[in-house]
């Protein structure tokens, strides 16, 4: 069960980057905390500024033409954004780990598996090399791959999609860190691994109490496994609230977009609803609120005024001129 002891804390985060066509708000004011303990899932539309939100965590934002533009990063208490570099190296991989995107490109492909998982325990925890092999082995046991000592020493091309994904968790779990951020870690892969993956980061989660980050697209994903959710939309947070308060009383219209668009098995209706037109670009977001051509309760408000954060409950909170509104009928719809 997650504790009252906050980990991590991000406050009015904001993560532009400098380009020909202008500045790119990535990220633009967003503010969360992580319990230890706790999961928290991440949803938005491609775009929304999910991956750079952790990406700036971990303080891995290219720069140039990224730039972290203000804000603050407390990791149990400390200012991420205001140490210097060799101390993040020090907390990066150690005490915070990031199972990435896309593992078919996250491994070296001219490194055996062992050298790979190896040489972040004789970096970060000072293991001889005959420890960090033996670690090694164990942490492949721990993920579910098979004769894991002979597998070990084989290179990433003779490893499965789903089997270089089970690497990537090992190598981010080695260290047994504090916050464990998977960004999309079930991409490109069958249901069947899918459900493997997610099953292996809830039993290690459980086993270890580490803090989870979750960024994904996949609305079931977070309804099973986290929580708190936060929903973003053009670099902005739109939505917070406890997982089950959400799923049950959205209070954005985005948000109830994105719920509407999950496929649902029991539903006589022959075509999936999908929420009209495409994401803003969001270095020339239209005035008001970014959503507003979009949105189906959109007035004339909404394109002339940025929408207020406003406190639905004490946990719950939506940017949105209309959140109450929504809210309530979101409690009359269920």
């Amino acid at each position: 069960m997650p504790s009252n002891e906050t980990l991590l804390e991000v406050k009015d985060l904001r993560t532009y980057f400098h380009t020909d066509d202008g500045t790119l708000k990535a990220v633009d004011g967003i503010s969360f905390a992580v319990k230890r303990g706790e999961t928290l899932g991440i949803v938005g539309e491609s775009g929304s500024g999910k991956s750079v939100t952790n990406l700036s965590i971990i303080r891995l934002v290219p720069s140039p033409p990224g730039e972290l533009v203000s804000g603050e990063i407390l990791f149990d208490g400390h200012d991420i954004l205001a140490l210097p570099e060799p101390a993040v190296r020090k907390i990066r991989g150690r005490r915070i780990a990031m199972i990435f995107q896309d593992p078919m490109t996250s491994l070296n492909p001219f490194l055996r598996i062992s050298r790979q998982l190896m040489e972040i325990t004789e970096l970060h925890l000072g293991y001889s090399k005959a420890q960090a092999y033996e670690h090694a082995i164990k942490m492949l046991e721990t993920v579910g791959i098979p004769d894991a000592r002979k597998r070990v020493d084989e290179y990433p091309h003779q490893f499965s999609g789903g089997m270089r994904q089970r690497v990537m968790i090992a190598m981010a779990l080695s260290c047994k860190p504090e916050l464990l951020i998977a960004d999309e870690q079930s991409t490109a892969l069958d249901f069947t691994i899918q459900a493997q993956i997610l099953e292996l980061i809830k039993k290690l989660k459980e086993e270890t109490g580490t803090s989870v980050i979750l960024i994904t697209h996949d609305l079931g994903v977070v309804a099973g496994m986290t929580d708190q959710v936060i929903v973003m939309y053009a670099g902005k947070l739109f939505e917070q609230a406890p997982t089950k308060e959400l799923f049950a009383r959205p209070g954005n219209p985005y948000t109830k977009g994105l719920l509407r668009s999950v496929p649902d098995p029991t539903s006589e209706q022959g075509t999936l609803y999908q929420i009209p037109g495409q994401p803003p670009d969001v270095a020339h977001l239209p005035h008001g609120c970014p959503f507003a051509p979009r949105c189906e309760r959109a007035e004339e408000i909404c394109h002339s005024e940025f929408p207020p954060l406003v406190q639905l409950t004490s946990d719950h909170t939506s940017l949105c001129h209309f959140a109450n509104e929504v809210y309530e009928a979101s409690g009359r719809e269920g």
